[in-house]
């Protein structure tokens, strides 16, 4: 009896219960995986690999239409009819056509007045361009300058027009749509579009405006975006590599080959009677400007890209407009891809050969299975695979495609070979997002129609200090993301796993893409903005 004590009863009794848990929980996981686990696994595996091939035909077919365009040097003055559009002593101006300039703004302080003198600053007859600046702005103060600021370009005789709605209804198309229905807008016959932050060269117009002019079936002519705060941080860096890729290889392959691509909803111009057959501005999805692409290619429009035109803008450079843009991005087109899909599949006008670029390449595999596999496979299924080791995934699938594709995705920025790695990660953590708004899009569920307007910084942090403040103003529901944590301590512990019992020496990847899951989800990711 004098060896029963408290002190050994409790410890004992514990550590009888620990091992009661453990080996039921290994006996529950040994009677579910080989059955249940298994097999579902295998299948995922099967399924990732299938739209890893899909990804990476889709990647490398463009590459080679890239390489043969560049080759012959397929330019669009070679594909289409291009000459400056000639002076007329007779008609006088009146030989030039009729320009609308819109830019739609919503409380842009930081950059309203470098997107409207921009445009004001546009070479073009005086007589034949209108500025019309769309201000949906809910702020007193912000609105007021705007207002100033036209009122100030008018003074100088540009003809400038500053127009308000009681609401907001539609978002930017609405705006858009909006701006349409002016008594002077029927005298235009193109429009050309430029977002807050966008701010166009002076020669902007005689270098697109005659595509259109002499060539009657190009609806639309869309101009390359040049990022100004690319080397802001490492986040604007990796967004400069995706994007770069988007209109050196995207673009231009959808421009040379099928005459269709998405309108990037800004630095373009449209043929109004083109717009106009299209049934206008929609605001059905987040992506009213490829909903308006879509619709005007079933018409039977061409498309022009033009990657020599440049246009200024800004990158998002703080992690959560970043989040909300890239939310926007993946969930628009995955639902128009699901509100247009038969409409295309019926179309009469369009080939069978075009039907199949849009739906199958453009929507497809670009807008739904690139998101989706960058993250369930990289991030859910290949960690997946080291807790369960009679699942085999073959080499090709997650080094040769995945390498093949990164290189590819290199010929957009050179300059940024060296940040692959950190680009991969990158975009792996941003895939989480895009896949959570690409199901939402198919499913149309809560939040398929939220639309936060991308916040610019223009100059706001120049001239401030680079230290952050002694007492920062800190919300954890700003700065911590919890489900990037929670992915990240799931690939730590598959790390873990893999370094102490597996053999395939995924722990290298798997602890480099947690910790790129940890540094976002703790919010040290972007630009900073101190709190006034």
């Amino acid at each position: 009896m004098d060896r029963i004590t408290s002190t050994t009863i409790i410890p004992d009794t514990l550590g009888g219960a620990r091992d009661d848990i453990a080996t039921q929980m290994g006996f529950i996981w040994g009677q579910i995986k080989a059955p249940l686990i298994v097999p579902l696994l295998q299948v995922a595996v099967v399924l990732c690999l299938i739209m890893s091939l899909m990804l990476f035909i889709e990647r490398v077919y463009m590459g080679v239409v890239i390489a043969l365009v560049t080759l012959f040097g397929r330019k669009p003055e070679k594909r289409y009819k291009w000459e400056p559009i000639k002076d007329d002593l007779e008609l006088g101006n009146s030989a030039y056509p009729m320009v609308l300039v819109q830019i739609p703004m919503f409380n842009e302080r930081e950059v309203y007045q470098l997107s409207i003198g921009a445009a004001c600053g546009l070479s073009w007859p005086s007589d034949r361009i209108i500025i019309q600046v769309l201000d949906d702005s809910t702020d007193p103060t912000v609105k007021d300058l705007v207002e100033l600021e036209c009122q100030r370009w008018a003074s100088k005789g540009i003809n400038i027009k500053y127009e308000i709605r009681d609401n907001r209804n539609g978002y930017k198309a609405g705006a858009l749509k909006e701006g349409m229905k002016h008594s002077y807008v029927k005298h235009c016959d193109f429009v050309a579009m430029f977002d807050a932050d966008f701010q166009p060269e002076p020669d902007f117009l005689w270098r697109t405006i005659p595509f259109l002019v002499h060539n009657p079936e190009i609806g639309l002519v869309q101009a390359r975006w040049k990022f100004v705060n690319s080397d802001e941080c490492m986040m604007t860096r990796m967004q400069e590599m995706s994007l770069n890729y988007h209109f050196t290889v995207e673009q231009e392959v959808g421009s040379s080959t099928y005459a269709f691509f998405g309108f990037n909803g800004t630095a373009g111009v449209w043929r109004i009677a083109a717009l106009n057959e299209a049934g206008g501005w929609k605001d059905r999805t987040t992506v009213e400007d490829m909903d308006l692409a879509v619709r005007a290619s079933l018409k039977g429009w061409k498309f022009v890209y033009l990657g020599d035109v440049q246009v200024k803008s800004e990158l998002p450079s703080t992690f959560k407009a970043f989040r909300y843009q890239q939310h926007r991005w993946s969930c628009g087109p995955a639902n128009l891809f699901r509100k247009m899909v038969m409409e295309i599949v019926r179309n009469k006008k369009v080939t069978l050969w075009k039907k199949v670029h849009v739906i199958y390449s453009f929507f497809f595999v670009r807008k739904i299975v690139a998101h989706i596999i960058t993250f369930v496979f990289y991030c859910v299924v290949l960690p997946a695979t080291v807790l369960v080791p009679e699942v085999h995934v073959p080499k090709w699938g997650y080094i040769l495609i995945p390498l093949i594709i990164t290189i590819l995705n290199a010929v957009g920025t050179p300059r940024s070979l060296h940040l692959l790695v950190f680009w991969i990660v990158f975009e792996n953590v941003m895939a989480l997002h895009r896949t959570k708004g690409t199901i939402i899009g198919l499913l149309e569920a809560s939040r398929v129609n939220e639309w936060v307007v991308t916040e610019k910084l223009g100059d706001a942090l120049k001239g401030k200090a680079t230290k952050a403040p002694k007492k920062p103003r800190f919300k954890i529901g700003e700065r911590l993301h919890f489900v990037e944590l929670g992915v990240g301590l799931y690939l730590l512990f598959c790390g873990f796993y893999d370094l102490f019992f597996g053999k395939n020496h995924f722990f290298l990847y798997l602890f480099i893409q947690a910790v790129a899951f940890f540094i976002m989800g703790l919010g040290y990711a972007g630009t900073f903005v101190p709190n006034p």
